[in-house]
C-alpha cells in the first residue's frame, strides 16, 4: 500500500483523471444529443444509466486491452488497389472507423433535422426514440470513445488500480455533468447547432485516426490523423465565431429596433 501511495503515483492519478475528463467532453456532447430523443421524463435516467453501465464495461475493456492489446492491433485484413486504396485493417482501426462513420451520420442527421420546418414549429422527432434504443447507443459510443482514453492511460502507467480509480472518478463526473450539459443545450438552442458541428468534427477526427491505424493510403497519399491540438484549436475558433456572431446579431437587432421606433 505504501508503494502505491507515492507522490509519483498520485500525480499520475491526477493526470489520468484530467485526461479522462478532457477526452470525455465529446462523449458528453453525444450523450446529451442522443438522450433528447427520448421521452422528456426519461432523459435524465437514460443518461445516468447509460454512463453507469458504460463505466462497468469500460473497466472490462480496460482489462481486455491490458491483456490482449497486441491481438487487437494485429492486421487481419488488407486491401491493395494500387493507386486507389491501400491499407491493412485490425480490430482497433475498424472500431474507430465505425465510430467515426456513426458520429458523422448522427451529426449530419441532426443538422438536417434542425433545418426542418417541423423542428421550428415544435413538432419534431422529440420522444420518438425508445429508452432501450438510446441506452444502447449511449453505451456503445461510450465504449468507442473509451478506446482512445484507455490507450492514452496505458501510455502513462501500467498500474491497473490507478486506471480503475481514474475511470470510476471520471465516470462519476460524467454522470454529474450530463444533466447540466443537456439542460444548457436545451436552454440555449443556438448552442445546439455549435455542438452538432463540434460532434461532426469529432467524427471526422475518428475517421482520420481509424484510417491512420489501418495505414490507409488514398490515391497514393497517406491519411494522417487529426492532431488533438488541431481539434481543440478548431473548437476554440468555432466557439469564438459563435460568441462574436451572437453579439453582432444583438447589435443589429438593437439598431433595427431603434430605427423602427424612430
Amino acid at each position: 500500500m505504501g508503494e502505491f501511495l507515492t507522490i509519483g503515483n498520485l500525480m499520475t492519478l491526477v493526470m489520468l483523471i484530467l485526461l479522462q475528463a478532457v477526452l470525455g467532453f465529446d462523449n458528453l456532447l453525444y450523450i446529451s444529443i442522443e438522450s433528447k430523443r427520448v421521452e422528456a421524463g426519461k432523459q435524465a435516467a437514460v443518461r445516468r444509466l447509460g454512463i453507469a453501465v458504460a463505466i462497468v464495461l469500460r473497466l472490462v475493456l480496460l482489462f481486455i486491452l491490458m491483456t490482449s492489446i497486441k491481438y487487437l492491433q494485429t492486421s487481419f485484413c488488407s486491401i491493395d488497389w494500387r493507386g486507389w486504396i491501400e491499407g491493412a485493417f485490425n480490430v482497433h482501426s475498424l472500431i474507430v472507423l465505425g465510430g467515426g462513420v456513426f458520429i458523422v451520420y448522427t451529426a449530419l442527421k441532426e443538422i438536417i433535422h434542425l433545418l426542418g420546418v417541423e423542428e421550428l414549429e415544435g413538432h419534431g422527432d422529440q420522444g420518438k426514440k425508445s429508452f432501450g434504443g438510446a441506452l444502447f447507443w449511449i453505451i456503445t459510443m461510450n465504449l468507442i470513445f473509451s478506446f482512445d482514453s484507455i490507450l492514452s492511460a496505458l501510455a502513462l502507467t501500467d498500474l491497473f488500480v490507478l486506471m480503475v480509480i481514474a475511470v470510476v472518478v471520471s465516470g462519476g463526473l460524467m454522470i454529474w455533468l450530463a444533466d447540466h450539459v443537456a439542460e444548457f443545450l436545451k436552454k440555449n438552442r443556438m448552442m445546439e447547432v455549435l455542438g452538432l458541428f463540434i460532434l461532426l468534427i469529432v467524427g471526422i477526427m475518428l475517421l482520420s485516426e481509424g484510417a491512420h491505424l489501418a495505414h490507409l493510403r488514398l490515391f497514393g497519399h497517406v491519411v494522417e490523423p487529426m492532431a488533438k491540438s488541431t481539434f481543440y484549436f478548431v473548437i476554440a475558433v468555432l466557439v469564438l465565431i459563435d460568441i462574436v456572431q451572437a453579439r453582432y446579431q444583438k447589435k443589429l437587432l438593437a439598431r433595427r429596433n431603434v430605427n423602427s421606433s424612430g
